[in-house]
C-alpha cells in the first residue's frame, strides 16, 4: 500500500492524492480529502450546509451531507470511473466540514451561509457544496454572483422552485423566482432539466420536463444545456429528486416518472464545455432512503463535479505547458 495511514481525513500531509485506506473504515471526509479550513492552494473545496428548515414536505435532508460523505468513501483510492484518473493526483481538494448555523433563529441562516461561502470563494477555489434542503441554493448563488455577475443556472430538479416568494421566505420552492427577480441568475441562459410539477411561472427560463428526457439521448440533454447556457458563467444546482425514486427514494419530496441515475450521470459527463463556477448537491434525506441508494447517486454526482474540475485544470496544464515549449521552439529557430 502506497499510504498505510488510516483516517486520511486527518492525517493527510497533502491535499493531493489517493487515501489507501479500507472503505468500510476511516473518517468519512468527503472522498477521504483532508478535513481542514485553510483552503490555501486548493482547487476545490467540498462543504455541508446541514439545514433543512425550508422544505414543504418531508424533513431530513440536514443529514444529507453526512449521508454523501459516508457513500463517497468507495469512490476513492481507485481511478474514478468515467475519468480514467486519480481525480487527485493534481487536483487539490479539501473538505471544509460543514456550516455552523444557529438552530432556533432561520431567518439568520441566508446570511451566515452566504458570508461562510464567500470567505471560501475569497480563496479562489471551486465550492461544492453539500446539502441540506434546496433553499441553501439561494446564498451560494449570491455568495457566487457577487463575484462572477448573473449567473447562468443548470438546475437538475422535480420541481422549478418558482413559487411566490416575498424576498423574505424561508422556502426551499420559491427561491428560483426570487434568484431572476434580483437579477442574480439570467433566465435566457439557464435551463431545468427533469421537471414533474407545475408552477404559475417559469420566469422564461428553459425547461426540459421529465417526460421529453425521457425521450432524449444523454448527448442531447447534455447539448441542450450547453446551447443555453451559451459561454456564460454558470451555477450548477442538482436536487437529487430530479431522479425518479426507484433512483433516489430518499429525499423529501419524491415524484416519479424521473430520469435513472445512469442517464443524468452521464449527461454530466458531457458537460465539460461549460464554464462552471460553483455547484452543489441537495435535498438528499437518508432516513427515507434504502441501502445508501440516494446517497450513493448523490456522491456519484459530487464526485463528477470534481471530475469535470480535474479536466478542465489538465486542460489547461497542459495548454501552458505546449505554450512554453512552443517559445522555446519558437526562440530556438529565432522566429
Amino acid at each position: 500500500m502506497a499510504n498505510n495511514n488510516i483516517d486520511n481525513a486527518f492525517t493527510a500531509r497533502s491535499k493531493t492524492g489517493a487515501a489507501f485506506e479500507p472503505t468500510y473504515s476511516g473518517a468519512l471526509s468527503f472522498m477521504r480529502r483532508k478535513y481542514t479550513k485553510d483552503v490555501k492552494g486548493a482547487d476545490a473545496v467540498v462543504w455541508g450546509i446541514p439545514f433543512d428548515a425550508a422544505v414543504t414536505n418531508r424533513p431530513g435532508a440536514r443529514f444529507g451531507p453526512q449521508a454523501i460523505r459516508r457513500a463517497s468513501a468507495i469512490l476513492d483510492n481507485d481511478p474514478q470511473y468515467p475519468f480514467s484518473r486519480d481525480l487527485f493526483e493534481h487536483l487539490a481538494v479539501v473538505d471544509y466540514g460543514d456550516c455552523l448555523l444557529d438552530s432556533g433563529n432561520h431567518q439568520k441562516t441566508p446570511g451566515t451561509i452566504e458570508r461562510e461561502a464567500a470567505k471560501i470563494l475569497k480563496s479562489g477555489a471551486f465550492l461544492l457544496t453539500l446539502g441540506g434542503d434546496h433553499f441553501v441554493t439561494w446564498p451560494l448563488l449570491k455568495a457566487h454572483a457577487a463575484i462572477h455577475g448573473p449567473l447562468a443556472l443548470v438546475q437538475f430538479d422535480a420541481h422549478q422552485d418558482t413559487w411566490p416568494d416575498d424576498g423574505k421566505r424561508i422556502d426551499h420552492g420559491s427561491f428560483v423566482g426570487r434568484a431572476v427577480k434580483e437579477g442574480i441568475i439570467d433566465p435566457d441562459r439557464s435551463i431545468q432539466i427533469g421537471i414533474r410539477t407545475h408552477a404559475p411561472d417559469t420566469f422564461g427560463i428553459k425547461i426540459l420536463y421529465g417526460h421529453e428526457i425521457e425521450e432524449m439521448r444523454a448527448s442531447d440533454i447534455a447539448y441542450a444545456i450547453v446551447d443555453r447556457t451559451g459561454g456564460k458563467k454558470t451555477y450548477l444546482t442538482f436536487d437529487i429528486d430530479c431522479l425518479d425514486p426507484a433512483y433516489a427514494p430518499g429525499t423529501g419530496t419524491p415524484v416519479a416518472g424521473g430520469p435513472s441515475s445512469a442517464k443524468i450521470l452521464s449527461t454530466l459527463r458531457q458537460l465539460n464545455q461549460i464554464d462552471i463556477v460553483g455547484a452543489d448537491v441537495v435535498e438528499v434525506a437518508p432516513a427515507y432512503d434504502h441501502a445508501d441508494i440516494t446517497a450513493i447517486a448523490g456522491s456519484m454526482v459530487a464526485m463528477q463535479y470534481l471530475g469535470l474540475l480535474a479536466e478542465r485544470k489538465a486542460r489547461l496544464e497542459e495548454l501552458n505547458n505546449g505554450h512554453h515549449n512552443g517559445a522555446a521552439v519558437n526562440h530556438g529557430n529565432g522566429i
